[in-house]
């Protein structure tokens, strides 16, 4: 149904009562020279900026075959093939010489997992050069969400979480916080959750917080079945969703900033739950 999303009632609620307590003191008591009537309005001002931040609308869901549908509202900042140069250690690889310490991202191996596409934990990926692609690449599609946009979050397809990870910078209880916009804000505090579906493909989505958004709200968790389409969480104000899909099995469908199409200079607008980004091959 749609409406308001999970925990957006209190603060519309209290910011209008807010507004229309202030407005009637002002009218039965006292103005303060004005003063109520100007808090009045700009309590009611921010409810309303609240309503629409927290707005959570139906959405119709496409009943295609081997599609992956968007997870988050907002424009393709990119679309880019990967492949993985190094990994999150294990224990007992955090004690090799061959670890590389990044001061922003912490420690990285430098293999990447057996089977990349299994996404087993976080990896470092780098842009594929044309003619130098590999069966083990993934698609990268970045959505760029405005504090304006829906900020509801939905599974790309149907399928169970099998793996959710908070991550942040290096060292940091919390961070960093680049403006979501920029392509270095990948490191930013995020959530990265890896689907399963019922023939064993994995897509991995990542919440990343903005430099406004400092807030992921997970609403599923590990084990939790999802059907395609389903809200799973939100992220809180200006933020950015990326989605990693196997190279060998799909398509990219949608054009992004980078794709030099003059009608579409913030890159294709997309709809979570309804917008196709990707088509099996």
């Amino acid at each position: 149904m749609g409406g308001l999303a999970r925990g957006g009632h209190a603060p519309v609620l209290i910011t209008f009562m807010m507004g229309s307590s202030a407005i009637i003191i002002g009218v039965m008591i006292d103005s303060l020279n004005g003063l109520m009537h100007l808090f009045g309005v700009l309590c009611w001002m921010t409810s309303a900026f609240f309503v629409n931040f927290w707005r959570d609308p139906d959405r119709k869901i496409p009943n295609d075959d081997d599609v992956l549908v968007s997870p988050a509202d907002g424009h393709v900042m990119f679309v880019r093939r990967e492949r993985a140069t190094g990994r999150r250690p294990n224990s007992e690889e955090a004690k090799s010489d061959l670890i590389e310490v990044d001061e922003l991202t912490g420690p990285w191996y430098p293999e990447p997992l057996a089977n990349p596409q299994e996404f087993a934990t976080e990896q470092r990926f780098e842009a594929v050069k044309p003619g130098q692609e590999s069966q083990t690449d993934v698609f990268r599609v970045a959505v760029f969400m405005s504090p304006l946009d829906v900020h509801v979050n939905r599974s790309p397809c149907a399928a169970t979480i099998e793996r959710m990870e908070h991550r942040t910078g290096h060292g940091r209880k919390r961070g960093p916080f680049l403006p979501a916009m920029k392509k270095e804000s990948e490191h930013n505090e995020r959530v990265r959750t890896v689907f399963l579906s019922g023939d064993d493909l994995r897509i991995e989505v990542c919440q990343i917080s903005g430099a406004l958004a400092r807030t992921i709200v997970p609403w599923a968790g590990v084990g939790d079945k999802l059907r395609r389409g389903q809200r799973y969480g939100m992220i809180r104000l200006g933020s950015r969703v990326d989605i990693r899909v196997p190279a060998n099995l799909f398509e990219p469908v949608v054009e992004s900033a980078e794709s030099g199409n003059p009608e579409l200079p913030k890159g294709q607008f997309v709809q979570a739950g309804s917008s196709i980004l990707f088509r099996s091959k």
